[in-house]
This record gives C-alpha cells, structure tokens and sequence, in this order.
C-alpha cells in the first residue's frame, strides 16, 4: 500500500508526466510537450521515478521502526510521579471517606441511618422499607426527610 500523496506515488500514476511540488505546494507536470525529444523525457521520468523511489526508502528504516504519535499517547504508561503518588493519594481518599462516613453516621440515628441506605444506595421505595420494617409508610418519609435535613446541616461545614 502506498500513499498517494506522497511525490513518489503522484509521480508513478501519471506516466505522461513528471510530477513534482512547488515551493507554494501545487504540482507541476512537466509532460512530454516540455522536452526536446521522447528519449528525453523518458530518461528524466525515469531518473525521477528512481529519485523519487530512493527518497521514499531512505526514510523508512526510521518511520518503519517507529511508532505513530497517537500509539504513543495509547501505550503511555504511568509517570514516575504517579506510580509515587498514588499510593499516598489512595490512602488521603480513604481517610476522607471515612471521614465523611464518621460524619453521615454521627449526624444520623441508626434509624434515618439504615433507612437512607435502604432507599439511596438499595433503591428501595418508602413503601418497600416501611413494608419490610413493619411500620407505616409517612413513618418511613418523615425519617427520610429528616436524616437528609441532618446530613445537610452535619455535612454543610465538611
């Protein structure tokens, strides 16, 4: 497979010409029209398709060996900084969640707390959980909304 846009490539599929950019990247097309004789203007086709071939494989030992920028973004592996960091950053995580856990369970009676975990992180409805603690569903909704009232005022200064 070829590129072609490549000098090489353009050149090669016009065999009535020789292609070549100019300095303000058009191409030019020298035809046979533009030399003295048809052995002419096959011995400089033939000389620029070889230049031309000769300037494509210099370059491809080093782009043959190498890799395309945007597979050296995908393979990046961890810097130094974060293979350092991200134990201590790991551990400041933790200790804030707990934090923040100790808060929420302060703030909360075992009730509201066992509740808002059963309707927030279970997605139980207010009637599943005042069906499975035996007890009205407005009981349910006033212990909802009052352990999220305590967690605004308890986690507002966190």
């Amino acid at each position: 497979m070829f590129d072609s846009k490549n000098d090489f490539a353009l050149n090669k599929m016009d065999p009535e010409a020789i292609v070549c950019r100019s300095a303000t990247g058009v191409h030019i097309r020298l035809t046979r029209k533009d030399f003295a004789s048809d052995e002419e203007f096959h011995e400089w086709k033939e000389l620029s398709d070889d230049d031309y071939y000769k300037m494509v494989n210099d370059g491809r030992d080093f782009y043959d060996n190498c890799i395309s920028l945007n597979e050296a973004l995908d393979s990046v592996g961890l810097s130094v900084e974060d293979v350092l960091l991200t134990p201590v950053l790991e551990q400041e995580r933790q200790e804030r969640r707990q934090a923040c856990i100790g808060q929420i369970r302060n703030a909360l009676t075992d009730k509201q707390y066992r509740r808002l975990c059963l309707y927030f992180l279970q997605g139980m409805t207010e009637r599943e959980i005042a069906e499975s603690e035996g007890v009205g569903q407005q009981r349910i909704s006033v212990s909802i909304s009052s352990g999220i009232k305590a967690l605004k005022k308890s986690l507002k200064n966190f």
